[in-house]
């Protein structure tokens, strides 16, 4: 706790939070950030490479090397480690990524999914070889789901809840009841959006105690109708005590398809079956969307039509964010993360902060 407070006194405010951090990509678009209140910095992640830049937007330390697909961040400011998803897989996404960089796309036996842990400390100039500040834990749960093939209504599908991976992840608090000495990280699959399966509704989550990595304490499921890649962004806000999910809209017409949701971490997770997801016998334990953002009348789904986040979506933990507005110029991607303050309306639910 002194450490934590420490790192709250040490913290920018408001007044030195610039509206807008401008950060120039390369070949590929963001896939998240993170603020570093205490250095004054912020982390990004832009597929293959890792970025540090001053508040400025400008780059300062750089990792490369990483062949792959680097997807969202999340920070740890008591373990200055920044934590990150991490795919190598044979899918079209793994097969493009690998095309582009010029290298050998991987089989489907090659493919793993890993939290990427990444000391921030050690970056200390342009180019820094992944490999010397990544230590990386493997996601057997992802994995293993995404290799199974399993039975709907008498056809054979690839991918066990339609797993293509892992992407959003975010440290975070125990639901319900908590122990408060510990800290979880939360890591949600990607999930294929096919429109001709029933059993890629639901969102899947991990929870991992965050001092102990080698394998989740337990797997959440939460319907939200179905999504295009699943969780793109997950982030967990202090202010609110909610986990958001940011995702690309799902593209089935019986579902209203937002693009944010959000799920109160105050609530006790339930053990019930899943619906429309018949090789999955038994119950298992599931969270349900808060009542916050819009009610779709017919499914009772909750949510945003929010048009960012999805790239980049950091709480600051006192209504504040910073949510990626990305884009490409001039052939090159970009990440624009602008500061935004929680208002909680049905229809907007942030205020973009204007200076």
């Amino acid at each position: 706790m002194q450490t934590f407070l420490l790192i709250l006194s040490l913290a920018l405010g408001l007044e030195q939070l610039p509206s807008s951090i401008h950060v120039e990509g390369e070949k590929f678009h963001v896939q998240g950030i993170a603020l570093d209140r205490q250095e004054e910095c912020l982390y990004c992640s832009f597929t293959s490479a890792f970025f540090k830049t001053d508040l400025n937007g400008e780059i300062i330390a750089s990792v490369t090397g990483i062949n792959g697909h680097l997807g969202a961040l999340t920070w740890d400011p008591e373990g200055r480690k920044v934590y990150a998803s991490l795919e190598f897989k044979d899918d079209a996404i793994g097969a493009g990524i690998s095309r582009t960089l010029g290298k050998n796309t991987y089989s489907r036996s090659q493919t793993e999914f890993c939290i990427a842990v990444i000391d921030v400390d050690r970056i200390n100039g342009m180019d820094v070889p992944a490999d010397s500040v990544m230590t990386l834990v493997r996601v057997e749960d992802a994995i293993r789901d995404y290799l199974a093939e399993v039975e709907v209504d008498g056809k054979t599908f690839e991918h066990r809840y339609a797993c293509s991976g892992i992407d959003g992840i975010t440290i975070g608090p125990e639901f319900g009841k908590r122990r408060k000495d510990r800290r979880c990280l939360y890591v949600a699959y990607g999930i294929y959006g096919d429109v001709d399966r029933t059993d890629n509704d639901y969102n899947v989550i991990l929870c991992y105690d965050l001092e102990n990595l080698c394998r989740p304490v337990h797997k959440y499921f939460v319907f939200t109708g179905n999504t295009t890649w699943g969780v793109q962004n997950l982030a967990y806000d202090s202010h609110t005590d909610k986990l958001f999910l940011a995702v690309y809209r799902g593209r089935k017409e019986s579902y209203p398809n937002y693009s944010l949701y959000s799920i109160d971490m105050s609530q006790t997770p339930r053990r019930a079956p899943l619906d429309n997801v018949p090789y999955q016998k038994g119950k298992v334990d599931q969270v349900v969307l808060s009542d916050s953002g819009l009610c779709d009348s017919a499914t009772g789904i909750h949510g945003w039509q929010f048009e960012w986040g999805s790239t980049g979506f950091c709480p600051l933990g006192d209504g504040l964010y910073y949510i990626s507005h990305s884009g490409v110029a001039d052939g090159s991607n970009y990440c624009n993360a602008v500061l935004y303050r929680w208002n909680g309306s049905p229809e907007q639910a942030f205020d973009q902060v204007i200076r």
